[in-house]
């Protein structure tokens, strides 16, 4: 099943809160079954990492529903529930230092995951997470412009519409 999303490539927190879309059809969520989990896991390179069963859907389906307080409403209690279900160990490796993520619930690894990868986007640059501004769009990106204005997913689709409607709202009065 290839990946019937408008809009992915961002980082991994976003990426699962872009998991949910509006399309002409109404209201979509990839996470509905476990054949769309199987898409999102390969999507992001967790398919060898992460099982596709119906346990880890409803665990990542928690991951973004909390990922989404906390960006849109401030609440942090789900994430830190998301985060206290695993860890990050450092250790000496003989190449190196490593850093070792340990989730001993296996279900809740991909969702452990984008929340500690919501931690490094709010560490980094709070101010480019960012919703889309179309109106009737729910996606999410992390803005990657020059001066950090950008305002939609995509200027090919949400920009574009509003630029239309505006010029044809100009064009009635």
């Amino acid at each position: 099943m290839p990946d019937p999303r408008p809009h992915v490539g961002e980082p991994l927190a976003l990426d699962l809160l872009n998991t949910r879309w509006m399309s002409a059809d109404g209201p979509q969520d990839l996470l509905a079954d476990v054949d769309g989990l199987k898409v999102w896991l390969l999507a992001n390179g967790l398919g060898d990492r992460c099982e596709a069963d119906e346990r880890s859907r409803l665990a990542l389906i928690a991951a973004r529903e909390a990922i989404l307080q906390a960006l849109s409403e401030g609440s942090l209690d789900g994430v830190n529930e998301v985060l206290e279900r695993g860890r990050i160990r450092r250790e000496l490796t003989g190449s190196g230092p490593a850093e070792v993520v340990e989730v001993p619930q296996a279900e809740w690894l991909a969702g452990w995951l984008a929340a500690d990868d919501l931690l490094r986007l709010l560490g980094e640059s709070p101010d480019r997470i960012k919703q889309c501004a179309h109106p009737h769009c729910i996606l999410w990106f992390h803005d990657t412009s020059k001066n950090g204005a950008r305002r939609w997913h995509s200027m090919a689709t949400c920009g574009n519409r509003a630029k239309a409607a505006r010029h044809y709202a100009a064009k009635r009065e």
